[in-house]
């Protein structure tokens, strides 16, 4: 997966509404904090948030439902089930449940749902629960992406398509599941490097908070983060790196192990915006002043980018968790006969200091 080249400076890209021409897939190939702000304000914007997809590369290769062995029907009639990895502790999980399930609403479709709670072994047994229930279709946002052959095999035995998002199981596109729909994820790795590169100057030491284990998006955000300061930045240096679980929690934990283990520290790469946060606050509560120590972190969320405006954060590369509207786009084309991509890549937005207050509308 690869979006197009960005530029250093990483001006934020206009993140449109998908449209179903954007989508014809077949032609383009935990709870809320008390301080995170989701009231509506701003919501003119919000319009412009949508996810937009990447034209797939020549040769892509796609995925139909006489390939997959499915039978053809109506997704009007159907039923979908929803399997959510995570408790709803941050605004990327709230986000995206909420867009499954306003995108149901909208087209009619009956939707079952599941929250694993952050526990594997929990949401094997929701989708197995939800294949018992009898669902037509399935769309899973996978908390790790090993350990799948028990739903893989269960789905096949009843015909039942998978459309995975977010991220990724280790398994066959076209065999054990149908698509892929997700970010780049090493491209945003790539994109943090940029503007930590930029925040910093491109000298000193640096750390990375690193997303749950056992998962692609862990992975390939760190790996093209590297790559991208290898290549760009031979003077910052990679000299400390924990899990933060993708929690604001455990982001403020590890920040406060780091600044008392590395006080020379002079960025912070945290790999969702929680860890950000949770980072912003250790160095809040160590006394240190915005713009000490320089944060960048992925997600989007509208307390993230409140940081940047606040100088907190230098800078965010946006994920989009709004992951409705293509999800049941990609069912329907599917359903039809028609052809759909294995890997839908979406193109993701950022936001710096010259944009982060007038955008700050797009966030979640």
């Amino acid at each position: 997966m690869q979006h197009t080249t960005h530029r250093s400076h990483l001006l934020a890209r206009p993140a449109l509404v998908v449209v179903a021409a954007a989508v014809a897939l077949a032609a383009t190939g935990c709870a809320k904090s008390e301080d995170d702000v989701s009231d509506g304000k701003n919501s003119s914007s919000a319009a412009d948030a949508g996810q937009k997809v990447v034209t797939p590369k020549p040769g892509s290769k796609s995925c139909t439902i006489d390939a997959y062995g499915a039978k053809k029907l109506d997704l009007k009639g159907a039923t979908v089930g929803f399997s959510q990895s995570e408790k709803e502790a941050n605004p990327f999980r709230i986000a995206e449940t909420k867009s499954i399930k306003d995108e149901a609403s909208r087209r009619g479709v009956k939707l079952l749902t599941a929250n694993a709670q952050s526990q594997f072994s929990k949401q094997i047994s929701d989708v197995q629960d939800l294949l018992a229930k009898g669902v037509d279709l399935l769309v899973i946002a996978p908390l790790n992406s090993d350990g799948w052959d028990p739903v893989l095999k269960a789905a096949a035995a009843k015909k039942v398509p998978i459309v995975t998002i977010d991220r990724k199981i280790n398994a066959t596109a076209c065999k054990d599941y149908v698509s892929f729909i997700a970010s780049d994820f090493v491209e945003q790795g790539r994109r943090a490097a940029d503007q930590m590169i930029e925040a910093t100057g491109g000298e000193g030491e640096v750390a990375i908070l690193r997303g749950s284990a056992g998962n692609n998006v862990t992975t390939e955000r760190t790996k093209g983060f590297k790559e991208q300061i290898e290549k760009k930045a031979p003077g910052l240096k990679v000299v400390f790196e924990q899990t933060g679980d993708f929690t604001r929690e455990k982001g403020q934990q590890v920040t406060e192990q780091l600044i008392q283990s590395k006080p020379g520290i002079k960025g912070i790469y945290a790999e969702n915006d929680e860890m950000g946060l949770g980072a912003m606050a250790a160095l809040k509560g160590a006394g240190k002043k915005s713009g000490d120590i320089k944060i960048v972190t992925v997600d989007g969320t509208r307390s993230a980018v409140q940081g940047v405006v606040d100088g907190w954060i230098s800078g965010v590369v946006e994920s989009n968790p709004r992951f409705g509207p293509l999800a049941f786009q990609t069912l329907d084309t599917f359903t039809k006969g028609e052809k759909v991509p294995q890997d839908v890549v979406i193109q993701d937005s950022a936001y710096t200091a010259d944009n982060a207050k007038q955008d700050i509308g797009k966030a979640y």
